[in-house]
């Protein structure tokens, strides 16, 4: 358990780290491509929710597919945004 909270911990530091380096002109077509990743969570967390039947394993992967699921969703939304803004004028 003392493992599993360390690597917590490391990983919100390094990943505050990383996007906090990371330039306002990159960052929405990173959010973009960090969108496959959400899709692989999303299919992580319907798996989770069928292995166990207990009801906190139920509540927890359903959380996080709707979680996942607003995530791939709104990350869509904002890379159609940023494309149109590349569109040529009529």
């Amino acid at each position: 358990m003392a493992e599993a909270l360390f690597v917590f911990v490391l990983s919100v530091f390094l990943g505050f780290e990383l996007i906090a380096k990371v330039p306002s002109t990159l960052h929405t077509p990173l959010m973009s491509g960090s969108n496959a990743i959400s899709g692989i969570t999303l299919v992580g967390a319907l798996m989770a929710v069928r292995v166990d039947s207990q009801v906190v394993s139920i509540i927890l992967g359903v959380s996080a597919v709707a979680l996942g699921a607003i995530n791939v969703v709104g990350g869509y939304f904002v890379t159609n945004r940023m494309l149109r803004m590349f569109r040529k004028k009529d």
